[in-house]
């Protein structure tokens, strides 16, 4: 498994636009959370205890949320008056299915658009979609629950460690899958009210019914334009984002087509472009991975033998958008170190195995479990002697993936550029203007129109010759005495005496 920071230069994460531009960095809009021994210096993602808190609260207000149930709607609720506490407006889209009736909470912010310019340099205005969404159900394991225990301590006796255990009561709640999910989704509604503007269309999308094959995310799809559709440019989505051993971003499953590999990818390696460009690892011990196994199996049923890489095991809302070929960034938390596929799990944490290292959809989705065994105490990172640095992986990690998404909108369109980007490609264009002026100024400076001098032609007549030498060569072919040609006298030719023919003596 690698890590980004050690690969980020085996990845080019940014395909040029038809005209050469440098990309703008970063909004301002960041904040601190772990001081780095400069408290006036500004840290990214550092959104405090917003989304973990509203996290932990819809699992403990509605530990069952299964789609078309009144805990569902119930936390639906919750969510529509979290946005509006934002100053959204959120639209409340429901919809049928098989299982029942149930809800999403859509909020649209259109954008300034993107410039594109032709080859004659007239220039047009394009929309372009982002979709944000995660599901905020939950799907209570129906199984008997396995009677845990966590590790207290090791003790170590004649060179054997056991570990001893202490029993913990707790009840299933869907913290990670998906609470984690929302409260993203939601620290990124917050963080992208600080932005004084984006290019994309923004769809910030809570879905109902994620756990019934995706409805919530098949009914927002369906009730979209065709001319939306075209427009959408990339899905961001996240899903158990908690319990796993690390955090990953991924891209869909159509990415696995090699032709389309690049343009299907190309949103999620601006993702890692954001996390190692902002050092959320040196603040927050926070890292993106992605999947390296390199497994090679038939991923997608195409009969073609793929490398498992950068696609994820576990599936989503994203699905949806997937399957219709738009380009998906996909967060979730899991632990894919394994040589085989049937290895993979989400963890590897000794005191997570009660269902062998799956907590999803297990009883083991707790907050009070999980919290007991995840969270740690507040630290000094550092080392100036000062507690500045979060122990709460929850809050950590929702903040830095709602990050993540929010600067990744800066990264502009394949259709176009951001105004940011368009004021840098003028003002690129002038400098380049500016640069060849003053280089056929200066050509012309040590180039002159040498003075009118005469010649002799052959017939005797005087005629102007332009020479182009330097100031200097032709003062001093001025300075130099011209002396008249001098003609050599002719020679008469002389004849050669004839040779008398000799008679031969018989």
């Amino acid at each position: 498994m690698i890590s980004f920071k050690n690969i980020r230069n085996e990845k080019l994460v940014s395909l040029s636009l038809a005209v050469v531009f440098i990309f703008t960095s970063f909004s301002s809009m960041i904040l601190t959370s772990c001081k780095n021994g400069d408290d006036k210096k500004i840290k990214p993602a550092d959104y405090g205890s917003y989304g973990s808190d509203f996290a932990r609260k819809i699992a403990a207000d509605f530990p069952d949320r299964k789609p078309y149930s009144e805990g569902e709607k119930g936390a639906g609720e919750a969510i529509r008056e979290e946005m509006v506490k934002l100053k959204y407006e959120p639209e409340i889209q429901s919809f049928n299915a098989d299982g029942g009736s149930s809800r999403n909470y859509v909020v649209k912010i259109p954008g300034t658009g993107f410039i594109s310019v032709d080859d004659e340099g007239k220039t047009t205005t394009k929309h372009r979609i982002a979709v944000i969404g995660a599901h905020y159900d939950n799907l209570p394991p129906k199984d008997k629950k396995v009677e845990a225990k966590i590790i207290s301590k090791t003790v170590v006796k004649k060179g054997e460690t056991t570990a001893e255990t202490t029993p913990l009561e707790y009840s299933y709640d869907g913290i990670s899958d998906n609470a984690s999910g929302t409260a993203c989704l939601l620290t990124a509604m917050k963080a992208f009210k600080e932005y004084p503007a984006f290019a994309y269309d923004v769809y910030f999308v809570a879905f109902g019914a994620g756990n019934d094959d995706f409805a919530g995310a098949r009914a927002f799809f369906k009730s979209l334009s065709s001319e939306e559709v075209e427009m959408i440019d990339v899905m961001y989505c996240m899903e158990s984002l908690y319990a796993g051993d690390k955090v990953y971003a991924s891209a869909g499953y159509q990415s696995l087509n090699l032709e389309n590999k690049y343009k299907m990818r190309r949103k999620l390696y601006q993702a890692y472009d954001v996390c190692f460009a902002n050092t959320l690892y040196t603040n927050y011990g926070f890292d993106l991975y992605y999947n390296e196994s390199g497994v090679k199996v038939d991923l997608n049923g195409d009969s073609n033998v793929d490398i498992y890489n950068e696609v994820s095991a576990n599936r989503s809302d994203y699905v949806v958008f997937d399957e219709a070929g738009i380009p998906v960034v996909f967060f979730d938390s899991y632990e894919y170190n394994f040589t085989k596929m049937e290895d993979m799990k989400e963890t590897k944490n000794l005191n997570l195995q009660n269902y062998s290292g799956k907590v999803r959809l297990t009883h083991d989705d707790s907050t009070k479990f999980l919290d007991s065994i995840l969270v740690e105490p507040d630290y000094d990172r550092n080392g100036d002697g000062e507690i500045d640095c979060s122990g709460d992986r929850l809050q950590i990690r929702v903040n830095a993936i709602a990050f993540i998404i929010v600067e990744s909108l800066l990264k502009g369109s394949d259709h176009g550029m951001t105004k940011e980007q368009y004021d840098e490609y003028l003002a690129n264009k002038a400098k380049e203007a500016a640069r060849a002026s003053a280089a056929s100024e200066s050509q012309t400076g040590e180039t002159t129109v040498a003075t009118k001098a005469t010649k002799p032609s052959e017939s005797g007549e005087e005629t102007e010759e332009t020479t182009s030498e330097s100031t200097a060569a032709t003062t001093k072919k001025a300075a130099t005495p011209t002396k008249k040609p001098t003609k050599k006298p002719t020679k008469k030719p002389t004849k050669k005496p004839t040779k008398k023919p000799t008679t031969k003596k018989n």
